[in-house]
């Protein structure tokens, strides 16, 4: 769904295909991969993930991304972050975005949860200055307590998934990317968090959502379908979930059995 008769394009993906190598002889440790490389026992060839991807997402617009696992959800929403650069294609993104990812990636297990404050939104991008206005609120919302003087390698996943999303959530960004994190936390904080990315979303910020379940059409009015690393569609979201869960319902045709040879009659080559 693209409309070039629009000016408020913030996120312009065109035709991008990324490319992984995949290697035809297993291997167990990164000694025996090394090995093998080095002897040059390793076969590879090249797995398209994405091929050709094409979209364009507008200035407050919520778009889901949905489809099976292997699909290339996960990496394309990799790609529009800046993470992986695609083999063909370009992601390109008009404001500031955040990535809600894989909570806690990029933490440093011996830093305490504030010194993980600063070094995380260091990374997204942000200036002291700008952390430190929004410390408060950060700290306020992950409830974290005296344990954000803690190092996080104590933290339970509920604690680290709460200082993750409470850093993303807080920083101001026009973009927000979400990979299946919307069940984060116990109940009172998931409802948060919800509140949350509705406030957001009312702000007039973008969502990009990576999920299975429907639970994002209390966001997303349009959903685009990945399909074997290709949009099979892209349009309004109840119809695209329709679709969707009609062809994950389907089912799959019954390989029909071998007939068996017919008795007396012989089966091997005669000689």
């Amino acid at each position: 769904m693209m409309d070039n008769s629009r000016n408020d394009v913030v996120l312009e993906v065109r035709d991008v295909t990324m490319k992984f190598n995949k290697y035809e002889v297993g291997v167990n440790s990164m000694k025996e991969l090394v090995v093998r490389a080095f002897k040059r026992d390793l076969k590879k060839s090249k797995f398209e993930c994405l091929k050709g991807v094409s979209f364009d997402v507008h200035r407050g617009e919520a778009v889901a991304l949905i489809g099976k696992n292997g699909a290339g959800k996960s990496t394309l929403l990799k790609i529009v972050s800046g993470i992986l650069k695609p083999t063909t294609g370009y992601a390109k993104r008009f404001g500031r975005i955040t990535p809600l990812l894989r909570l806690g990636a990029g933490f440093d297990g011996n830093a305490t949860g504030l010194e993980n404050i600063y070094l995380n939104a260091a990374i997204l991008g942000y200036t002291k200055k700008e952390i430190d206005e929004k410390l408060p609120e950060i700290l306020s919302f992950s409830e974290l307590g005296d344990f954000i003087y803690s190092p996080i390698k104590t933290y339970s996943s509920g604690m680290l998934a709460r200082l993750g999303f409470s850093i993303a959530i807080n920083m101001e960004s026009e973009i927000l990317l979400i990979d299946e994190i919307l069940s984060v936390g116990d109940i009172a904080f998931n409802k948060k968090c919800h509140e949350k990315l509705a406030e957001l979303q009312r702000k007039g910020l973008t969502f990009l959502i990576v999920s299975h379940g429907e639970a994002v059409k209390r966001y997303c009015k349009r959903a685009i379908w990945l399909d074997g690393g290709v949009v099979r569609e892209d349009g309004d979201i109840n119809t695209v979930f329709k679709h969707y869960t009609e062809a994950m319902t389907k089912p799959k045709p019954k390989t029909p059995a071998p007939e068996k040879p017919a008795a007396g009659i012989p089966t091997g080559n005669i000689k």
